[in-house]
């Protein structure tokens, strides 16, 4: 398991090379923030990743939330936004799984 590390932009750009993804990586409360972060995951491998996005929100009714469970398809990257609410407050994280990590790779950008 790893802990996922993000980049804050700047005004003049910032280079931003993908880091490796593990088969089950987390993000930090602290990196969310209250604002939440966006998840780019892209995939330069063979086979599609089929991911899990932990969700420890309830819905309107008081329900537990699904996980996010999306398949980020071979040779295709996708961004997804990751908000406070989905941060499990007894561990503090969002767990990010992963079914295929050959050439896997993230980019994490806190929203502030």
């Amino acid at each position: 398991m790893g802990a996922l590390v993000a980049t804050t932009p700047d005004r003049d750009g910032t280079v931003v090379s993908g880091a490796a993804v593990a088969a089950s990586d987390t993000i930090a409360a602290a990196i969310i923030g209250q604002r939440g972060c966006y998840l780019e995951i892209i995939n330069g491998g063979g086979s599609p990743d089929d991911m899990t996005i932990s969700d420890a929100s309830l819905t309107p009714t008081g329900a537990a939330a699904a996980a996010n469970a999306p398949t980020v398809t071979n040779g295709t990257s996708k961004v997804f936004l990751i908000v406070p609410q989905q941060v499990n407050t007894s561990t503090g994280v969002v767990t990010v799984t992963h079914s295929f990590t050959t050439s896997v790779t993230y980019k994490l950008y806190p929203l502030g």
